[in-house]
């Protein structure tokens, strides 16, 4: 089969939505660090609504910051790809929806051509650079928030320039060659899974620029945006699989595709420095203050996920649909989102939190898109500050029960071993893992006692204030002796009849 690309794109079947503007006339408004399968599946789905609409100042540059394998597969296809969204009809059967993708103008390699990069950002026309690197990608302390300069990646970016390695480093070079130039301020957005993600994004911008230019740090900080925002929409891995199912329908090949959930939600705030795409037109909000909205997907979406994901990968259930299909561990999300974190959020007019519930717990049924476990386990230690012990923290202080919540930290703390309970080893995927599979070692792989509990709790990076909190050990010591001893099913049957508890 032929390729995708500009001129196979009118070729496609009627059924494949495709851009109907010139795309020769497309301009470039965006940059986007970190073009994975997250970000062409919502950020650039909205845009491409916008420049549908007649706008066509919203082209986007994506940048791999590590990695040619995007590029590479894009660049033949003048950055074309297929959305395919998908669920399952009345019957059960899966389906999917397809949808070409224009708004990629050009594609860049950081670590190939860091220059070019700099001067995407600095160019008269970029509006708003915006981010997908992870919650890792920030070089951060997840536990504080704070930049870390001792950070392999900082260290390397302040005594090298012109070839920056981490966003950090890559944004405010970009901003000083922007300032140099005489140019105007810019938007600088972040779309990860972060509190406040906004605030902690300027926050690092302005720690790395103080140590450069103190000037250039005032610039910025009077001058560009730090819009906070929220996304959810669920994005699995795209396998091989995946591209064979595409390219069937297509009728041509498109070497990367992304897959998504038809649910869509993207809450941003409306504070940009110059202007910014018509997003709501692609089913996104602008909102005044994203934190609760934050919250309620960090908590309720995110924080499930972890736990859901532990739980099945230690289970040996590979896909989010699989595991929900559990009945105890249906019934064990179901109430840890009812009982212990919706207590946790901010009121939000005109929000079911018993809908959100049902359709949350509907979304992780959708056996068309086969989430595994083991891609949403990655990053533990990254992601667990955000999405499980600010809920912790919450209960804790009001000194509430947290067996639920404390499951799914003990279950991290059991995925650790690197086995699961059908014997298949597995390789733990974090940027602490080789602290965290020693501290395991050392500490629980002998047996679950308070001194090992709190051996772990110790781990600053990940806990901060957390260490040595008695009722936090309490509640994790029955749980992780119950998932050593007996496993996660029989460990969910006796939460849910109420035992294990400290």
């Amino acid at each position: 089969m032929q390729g995708l690309n500009d001129r196979t794109v009118g070729m496609l079947p009627a059924a494949v939505a495709r851009p109907a503007y010139d795309r020769k006339a497309l301009k470039t408004g965006i940059v986007h660090l970190g073009i994975g399968a997250f970000m062409r599946a919502h950020m650039a789905a909205a845009t491409e609504a916008a420049i549908a609409a007649g706008d066509l100042r919203w082209g986007i540059v994506g940048v791999s910051l590590r990695q040619p394998d995007t590029r590479d597969a894009l660049a033949p296809q003048d950055g074309l790809y297929t959305l395919a969204i998908r669920d399952a009809n009345d019957q059960g059967q899966p389906r999917q929806r397809l949808q070409v993708i224009g708004a990629v103008t050009r594609l860049l390699v950081a670590p190939v051509n860091p220059q070019a990069v700099l001067d995407a950002i600095a160019a008269p026309a970029t509006r708003i650079v915006s981010l997908t690197v992870t919650e890792k990608g920030y070089c951060h302390d997840p536990a504080t928030g704070v930049l870390r300069l001792d950070h392999p990646d900082i260290v390397f970016d302040l005594a090298h320039p012109d070839a920056p390695r981490s966003a950090i480093g890559m944004l405010v070079y970009g901003l000083q060659l922007r300032h140099a130039r005489g140019l105007g301020p810019i938007t600088l957005m972040s779309l990860d899974n972060l509190p406040a993600n906004g605030r902690v994004l300027r926050a690092a911008v302005l720690r790395f620029a103080e140590e450069i230019d103190s000037t250039l740090r005032k610039w910025i900080e009077g001058q560009c945006r730090f819009p906070c925002s929220m996304v959810d929409r669920i994005v699995p891995k795209t396998t091989d699989a995946d591209r064979d199912a595409v390219g069937a329908a297509l009728g041509c090949v498109d070497a990367w595709p992304v897959l998504g959930e038809p649910f869509f939600d993207w809450a941003v705030e409306d504070e940009f420095a110059a202007d910014r795409p018509d997003w709501p037109l692609g089913g996104a909000r602008f909102v005044p203050d994203a934190e609760p909205f934050e919250r309620l997907k960090l908590r309720m979406v995110n924080g499930t996920h972890s736990s859901l994901a532990y739980l099945g990968a230690m289970a040996g259930w590979q896909t989010v649909d699989k595991a929900i299909a559990q009945p105890a561990l249906r019934e064990h999300i179901a109430a840890l989102m009812r009982d212990e974190i919706e207590p946790t959020l901010p009121a939000l007019p005109g929000l079911d939190l018993a809908a959100y519930r049902n359709n949350l717990l509907a979304r992780y049924a959708n056996p068309a898109l086969a989430h595994r476990t083991q891609q949403i386990a990655m990053d533990g230690s990254q992601k667990l500050p955000q999405r499980l012990l600010g809920t912790l923290r919450d209960r804790l202080t009001h000194k509430l029960p947290i067996p639920r919540m404390a499951l799914g930290l003990a279950a991290w703390m059991h995925y650790l071993r690197g086995v699961d309970e059908l014997g298949q080893s597995y390789r733990i995927d974090d940027p602490h893992a080789e602290a965290l599979t020693a501290l395991y070692q050392q500490s629980l792989a002998q047996g679950v006692s308070p001194q090992s509990v709190q051996a772990l709790l110790a781990y600053a990076p990940v806990f901060g204030d957390l260490a040595g909190h008695a009722a936090l050990t309490l509640a994790l010591l029955p749980l992780l002796q119950s998932l050593q001893a007996h496993g996660v099913a029989a460990t969910l049957d006796a939460v849910n009849r109420g035992g294990l508890t400290a």
